[in-house]
């Protein structure tokens, strides 16, 4: 089992990096809140890993930290939670936020998170409960919704950036743009669509 990654970046397009430790290329899958604490290709970075193995493919997940890697761990044996959702969970809310939702019942949160439907948070609530009663929240209950707020928000900014940049405008630009009508946004299509309206002038 692979477990920890220390190497170069050479590849950085969310949600797949390529890492380069000592003339090895790895591909790794992280999820975005992993991703923005990176830095740019040809700097350092130090990743814990999961390897998941299939018939078909071997695939490394990488992640910030250990408390990451265990949530992880930890949804993907939820029925009906494969390593995507998975990735797309911890993309959206950091862990402590998230044992705060479980243990709140708060469905309303977790539905906001990008895969997950009433059904999925609810069934992430019944089987997750027991298994993250040894997460404690570091702050104060509000802080840490105001914390999960902050990672839905960076996320929806994360994703219009892709897609501006995908579009052919320049980073820099693209997040001017976004920076602009962030306010203004209830999810990354409206972020999109406003960012373009703006740079129309209409």
């Amino acid at each position: 089992m692979i477990g920890r990654l220390q190497g170069v970046i050479v590849e950085k397009q969310a949600p797949e990096l390529l890492l380069d430790v000592n003339g090895v290329g790895y591909e790794i899958q992280a999820p975005i809140s992993t991703f923005a604490m990176l830095g740019k290709a040809g700097s350092q970075a130090t990743l814990y890993t999961h390897l998941a193995i299939r018939e078909d493919a071997h695939q490394l997940y990488g992640f910030s930290d250990k408390a990451q890697r265990t949530l992880f761990r930890t949804l993907i044996k939820v029925s009906g939670v494969g390593p995507k959702l998975a990735l797309a969970i911890l993309s959206g809310m950091d862990v402590n936020a998230f044992a705060l939702c479980v243990h709140n019942e708060d469905v309303s949160a977790l539905t906001k998170l990008p895969g997950v439907g009433k059904k999925t948070a609810e069934r992430l609530i019944v089987e997750m409960r027991d298994r993250l009663k040894e997460w404690q929240a570091p702050a104060p209950l509000w802080a840490a919704a105001d914390q999960a707020d902050r990672a839905v928000q960076d996320n929806m900014l994360l994703e219009a950036e892709s897609a501006l940049i995908a579009l052919g405008y320049k980073p820099q630009d693209a997040a001017k743009m976004l920076n602009k009508v962030a306010a203004e946004a209830d999810s990354s299509e409206d972020l999109i669509r406003l960012a373009l309206k703006s740079t129309l002038g209409q």
